[in-house]
């Protein structure tokens, strides 16, 4: 995993001076969707955490040039859960660095894209009517495809699976990672 995140890092340290030769089209962006969080794992052992189907909504900025695009992007993210008979609920503000590759179908309107984002997450546990919370580094790797609808709209559909370091939640380590369908639209500027 370290390997594959590196490499990440490498590429976007060459691609962004790259960008910042090459002519740019900057865009915005929001988008939200469903998040399925994993089952979490508490001092790296199964626990009796099970998350139901939660939500996501993200905003980003980012610049365009040719097939890759890089973004700044802030997103929330919240799941119920029970734990052990609880109704409680996990809520992550993330903070991430995407860098995305199109893949032209020679003006189809249709794009398909992988992308790959690093930053960091605010994790908080409401647990019992407490909470507690911790920041820790993130990750998302993802797929999808790209929809121009106008001149400077494109509907973007995909898949993203997020995923952070352990966080420490009332003295606990905690493990986060969530599958993630999310749907949005991008403005060129």
């Amino acid at each position: 995993m370290k390997n594959i995140l590196y490499s990440l890092l490498a590429a976007g340290l060459f691609a962004a001076p790259s960008l910042s030769h090459a002519a740019t089209n900057p865009y915005v962006s929001i988008s939200g969707g469903t998040g399925f969080m994993t089952n979490a794992t508490v001092n790296g052992t199964d626990d009796a955490i099970a998350y139901e189907t939660g939500y996501l909504i993200n905003g980003a900025v980012g610049l365009r040039s040719g097939s890759v695009r890089i973004e700044a992007e802030v997103g929330y993210h919240q799941n119920d859960f029970k734990y052990p008979v609880f109704d409680d609920n996990i809520a992550i503000w993330s903070f991430m660095a995407n860098g995305y590759y199109d893949i032209s179908l020679n003006e189809s309107g249709i794009t398909p894209y992988v992308m790959a984002g690093l930053g960091v997450a605010n994790v908080t546990w409401n647990y019992t009517g407490a909470d507690d919370n911790d920041t820790a580094f993130a990750w998302q790797v993802g797929a999808g495809l790209g929809f121009k609808v106008a001149d400077r709209t494109t509907i973007d559909v995909g898949y993203r699976y997020f995923a952070t370091a352990d966080v420490t939640l009332y003295g606990n380590e905690v493990s986060v990672g969530s599958h993630n369908i999310v749907a949005g639209v991008r403005f060129d500027l």
